[in-house]
């Protein structure tokens, strides 16, 4: 009897050993010397004369800019102004609307459901939210009252196909064919942001009934399909989309000032979108959308491709996760084979005809545009948001940057230039 409780112990104490939860071992963002990963000091100083004169020539009212390597902040600097009408100065702290940099939260919330075993990428959407089930192409389209005719495409849009932007769902007001422009409005669509009350499941819905641009997995077509995507994380996690992203990555995270809609406690520390009055900066005026969006209206619209908000630190810390292969701070969102997975470049098995290279949540530099210089290594992943905000992150050099500005109808050089001025600071 002895012997055999001996065995029993032992084989529970082998066992619990065995199903231990590995280590881990990265730390949240710090604070470093620029020496201390491989930077050069003073080359990183030519990113702050290329920002200081950038906002001297009014070519940008201000921006935040960050740099971190192997997860050390190096560079983290204010330029300019948040408001250029009251002359407030921009702070590290303000808060951007970052708009399609929502895109890759969004996906990463797909892939963390996905990695439950709640679907299969290649599952068709029809089979989660039905009224995609019957996907029609854009036959014809009559000018004079936005009506059309359609036909049926080929095949269903699949989850994959959302995640890359090859479902053939447009984008309406700012999507580069008119006739789906006038489609979608008439549609009453919410193509990006709104202080209506609406609800994304009701938007997603009525979009369901609209034609195709082309085929599913045909072409590239940019799209707001990962606002149904959003809709989709409702469905699968029995969530509010807005509390999924809260509570599975925000806070786990630390990104407490990463979100759709503003408390009163944070109002001031929204930067203002500005555009330019002859040479003077003054607020963007109300258009199809509210740029007061984060704090005013119904604050109900959670858009999965354009709605969130957040800081250069919040973002940053974001971007470090996933060159942590999906872990930071002893928290792990994703495993580090999904991470291998949503950073390949996914195009070459959905179409040999489409010439891009897009990952499941991110755009990535390929051979080619390594090759032609200033893109940073091959495998970079990389986006950007509609008020003119950046960021890129290369794996194989362990560094990440976000260039922050808010910004409407104005065109500047800042984000081609900050991109050249971090790679050449690698020094190691």
């Amino acid at each position: 009897m002895k012997k055999l409780f001996l065995v029993c112990l032992t084989a529970f104490v082998l066992s619990s050993c065995f199903k231990q939860t590995p280590v881990l071992q990265s730390e949240v963002l710090s604070i470093a010397v620029p020496s201390s990963v491989g930077l050069a000091e003073t080359r990183l100083d030519r990113i702050d004369s290329m920002l200081t004169y950038a906002v001297s020539e009014n070519k940008i009212p201000g921006a935040v800019a960050l740099i971190a390597r192997h997860g050390k902040i190096v560079y983290y600097k204010a330029f300019g102004m948040a408001d250029n009408t009251s002359k407030t100065n921009m702070e590290l702290d303000h808060i951007f609307r970052i708009a399609s940099q929502s895109k890759a939260i969004t996906s990463t919330a797909v892939m963390m459901l996905w990695e439950e075993g709640k679907f299969n990428l290649d599952d068709p959407i029809s089979k989660y939210i039905p009224e995609f089930g019957d996907a029609q192409l854009l036959e014809s389209f009559n000018e004079a009252d936005s009506s059309y005719t359609t036909k049926p495409a080929n095949n269903q849009i699949t989850i994959r196909n959302l995640l890359t932007h090859t479902s053939g769902i447009g984008y309406g007001q700012i999507d580069s064919d008119v006739r789906f422009k006038k489609l979608y409005a008439k549609a009453g669509i919410v193509d990006l942001f709104t202080t209506e009350d609406v609800a994304i499941a009701d938007n997603i819905k009525k979009l369901a009934k609209l034609p195709l641009h082309h085929n599913p997995g045909e072409k590239f077509t940019y799209s707001e399909g990962l606002d149904v995507l959003g809709y989709f994380v409702e469905i699968m996690s029995g969530m509010p989309f807005d509390e999924f992203l809260k509570t599975r990555i925000f806070e786990p995270l630390n990104m407490h000032d990463t979100q759709f809609y503003l408390p009163e406690s944070k109002y001031e520390r929204l930067v203002t979108v500005q555009t330019k009055e002859g040479n003077e900066w003054i607020k963007y005026p109300v258009t199809f959308y509210d740029t007061d969006y984060p704090k005013t209206g119904a604050k109900r619209f959670f858009s999965g491709g354009a709605g969130l908000s957040s800081t250069a630190k919040d973002y940053a810390t974001f971007l470090q996760m996933y060159l942590n292969k999906g872990e930071l701070n002893g928290v792990r969102l994703l495993s580090r084979t999904t991470v291998e997975t949503i950073l390949t470049n996914q195009i070459p098995y959905i179409s040999e005809n489409i010439e891009m290279s897009h990952g499941l949540a991110f755009a990535l530099v390929d051979k080619k545009k390594h090759d032609l210089g200033g893109n940073s290594s091959e495998g970079t992943f990389e986006w950007g948001g509609y008020f003119n905000t950046q960021y890129f992150a290369d794996p194989k050099e362990d560094i990440l940057a976000v260039l922050l500005k808010q910004t409407q109808k104005v065109n500047d050089d800042t984000a081609g230039k900050f991109r050249i001025l971090v790679n050449q600071a690698i020094a190691d």
